[in-house]
């Protein structure tokens, strides 16, 4: 159960007085992936490229950090890890990334986590799982979060920081 945090980063207010202010978001955007994950860049690179969880992490809380917030980053392979994170995310996020990898095919114990979030919540596959197996086009996940990104690659976790930032300065 890999569990880091990954930017320190700090809420500010920038540019002139006529802009608005970005939200001041004291908690942080939870960035979960489930299984298998952790073998990014050695898995399948025909299929999700050579980036590992590492570098992904990275470009995530870099662009967080550019944002005036703070992403709290975690892996794991037991189902039951990622569905007590979403239960804790209910209150120590202001909003949460998921890629629950397999997961989203298969675990109802999941979906019914992410369904007692009120928090901004976006699924993300890295690759276009329309394109792949037939039992990968269904997702538990998918009917329960605030969006679902798909087929980006790396960059749909910085898609879906934005669109939870954008959901949380509504």
């Amino acid at each position: 159960m890999a569990r880091k945090a990954v930017t320190k980063a700090k809420a500010t207010k920038t540019g002139p007085a006529t802009k608005a202010a970005k939200p001041t978001i004291v908690k942080p955007i939870y960035v979960l992936n489930g299984p298998n994950l952790n073998l990014l860049g050695l898995r399948e690179p025909e299929i999700y490229g050579s980036t590992s969880l590492s570098d992904i992490e990275k470009l995530v809380a870099n662009h967080a950090k550019k944002q005036g917030v703070n992403v709290l980053c975690l892996q794991s392979n037991h189902e039951g890890d990622l569905v007590t994170w979403i239960q804790e995310a209910r209150t120590m996020a202001a909003g949460l990334i998921i890629n629950a990898a397999a997961y989203s095919h298969t675990s109802i114990a999941i979906h019914d986590a992410l369904a007692m979030l009120d928090i901004p919540a976006v699924e993300v596959h890295i690759s276009n799982v329309h394109k792949r197996e037939e039992f990968r086009h269904y997702s538990y996940v998918s009917s329960v979060v605030s969006g679902v990104i798909l087929g980006l690659g790396v960059k749909g976790y910085t898609l879906a920081l934005d669109a939870i930032l954008a959901d949380l300065s509504k």
